[in-house]
């Protein structure tokens, strides 16, 4: 079996070889070839058999590629994922380890017992040419040594080739945000914008049974009334009729359709998505256990894990931001703050409050003390500004927003993050590119610790070194993340999964 497995391999011809000839040895092999063989083995040197093993690994993947080229094959590295998917490997250490495990220890010329032990010694002296079965064995050994020395250095398997993604539909049951009787838009191109292959994505309900994945808004599917799909097989009720009953009896149709919206089309999932905190997703603990079976939020340990922003390794001098460091000259301030939901009880405006007794911040927003952003729009606006308070309306696990990615990072500015805690921070970016409120004891030592940056502008650089290497990614909303659902479901295959309390999960 080992001598077919490196036979069936593309490029081990040398290993396959000798496989063969050893299982001729061991088969009927001519008494002539067998007493040529001895001859030969007992006119070699010793350490001929080493030198025989060290002369075998010359069969590696540049040796076998070499011979495939001259024969006119072409080889193609394969996925290690699809590797492992077929279901057939090289050899690996512990193959080479149970081969030559394999080899009976008799056939391999050791003694058993004190008499053989007599024998062996007393014919130690005579030049006694060793049997069949041990020059079989000790074929079988070099093999196994030589696969072991070489393995890592085979060449690609011929059968894990990499096959294009399945194609997938998924359904948008409402565009967030824009109401139930807004016209759907277009759906994106996934490989156009992200080069994701294979997707179907749909906005037409009547679709709903093609569908593999089904995305539902939490903010849209907390509204009144409730509009769920149909359950799967019953009678469809029009959205005119459907209001009707609900203005009759709205508990009892909404209990209705929380009992039976489990029935959906076999194998289908349903997504519940949310980009909001848990802190602003009203109605989550209404909603009926085992309903979604996936999830899609910024939360690492969603289903289909969708951030707000992320770094990934630079490999373009386009890559956003630009340059090593923003310009000084340009930056005119000291602190900015953007923030559209002023509310005074909210952990952020309370530091904001303490923290600008000690130093100037310049607050831009539509509500409470800020003013109109500049016409030269967010970015450029913070771009002026040595730091950015990237403060969250609340601090829950994974919720790092927009106000790092974009209102910062790609603006220029060093973040001042109020948010999770530094270590959640880390998860997603280097420690020395951010500044958490928490590594200070209080606001008048982080003003500080600011005005201490800003009078010493080598150690301020520092702070954006993370340029050298990672460029910045922000989520585009909502293509992205239906195009992302597409992809998990491509991956997923078909395993089975229910959430069975979503609200604690979420408020964990």
């Amino acid at each position: 079996g080992r001598a077919e497995a490196l036979q069936e391999t593309p490029g081990a011809g040398s290993a396959g070889r000798a496989g063969g000839a050893v299982e001729g040895r061991d088969g009927a092999a001519p008494g002539g070839a067998a007493r040529a063989a001895r001859l030969a083995l007992a006119a070699r040197p010793a350490g001929t058999l080493r030198e025989e093993c060290q002369a075998r690994e010359p069969w590696d993947s540049g040796t076998a590629l070499s011979r495939s080229r001259a024969g006119g094959e072409r080889q193609r590295r394969p996925e290690p994922q699809r590797q492992h998917e077929s279901g057939r490997r090289g050899p690996t250490p512990a193959d080479a380890r149970r081969a030559a495990a394999a080899v009976p220890a008799r056939a391999m010329g050791a003694p058993w017992g004190r008499a053989a032990g007599r024998r062996f010694g007393r014919r130690r002296g005579r030049g006694l040419l060793p049997s069949a079965s041990a020059l079989a064995a000790a074929g079988l050994l070099c093999t196994a040594l030589a696969a072991f020395c070489c393995w890592r250095q085979l060449p690609p398997l011929p059968w894990a080739s990499s096959a294009p993604p399945r194609p997938v539909a998924v359904l948008l049951w409402w565009e967030p945000f824009a109401g139930r009787d807004s016209g759907a838009r277009p759906p994106p191109d996934c490989w156009l914008r992200f080069n994701i292959s294979g997707c179907r994505l749909l906005t037409d309900r009547a679709a709903y049974g093609e569908a593999q994945a089904v995305l539902f808004h939490h903010r849209d599917l907390v509204k009144e009334p409730r509009d769920w799909p149909p359950p799967w097989g019953a009678p469809v009720l029009w959205a005119d009729e459907l209001e009707l009953r609900v203005l009759d009896d709205e508990e009892a149709v909404a209990a209705e359709a929380l009992a039976t919206s489990g029935l959906r089309p076999p194998g289908q999932r349903w997504v519940w998505m949310n980009f909001e905190s848990p802190s602003h997703s009203p109605g989550l603990r209404n909603l009926a256990g085992n309903l979604f079976n996936w999830t899609l939020s910024y939360r690492a340990d969603s289903d289909i894990f969708v951030p707000y922003g992320y770094l990934y390794p630079r490999t373009h001098p386009s890559d956003q931001p630009l340059g090593l460091a923003p310009p000084l000259a340009r930056k005119r301030g000291l602190v900015a703050w953007v923030v559209s939901n002023w509310d005074e009880r909210q952990a952020r405006v309370r530091y904001y409050h303490q923290l600008s007794q000690h130093v100037s911040v310049d607050v831009f927003g539509r509500s409470g003390p800020g003013r109109p952003v500049p016409s030269i729009g967010l970015l450029h606006t913070v771009a002026r500004y040595k730091f950015y308070l990237a403060f969250e309306n609340s601090q829950h696990l994974d919720y790092i927003t927009e106000k790092l990615w974009r209102n910062a990072l790609l603006a220029g500015a060093v973040p001042v993050v109020l948010g999770p805690d530094r270590a959640n921070y880390e998860r997603f970016m280097p420690r020395g590119a951010f500044i958490h409120v928490d590594d200070f004891p209080s606001a008048s030592s982080l003003a500080a610790y600011l005005l201490f940056l800003d009078r010493n502008p080598a150690v301020y650089r520092r702070y954006f070194s993370w340029r050298r290497s990672y460029a910045v990614h922000i989520t585009s909303f909502w293509d992205e993340p239906w195009c992302r659902a597409c992809q998990a479901v491509q991956s997923a295959g078909d395993r089975p999964k229910s959430i069975r309390n979503l609200a604690r999960w979420f408020e964990r």
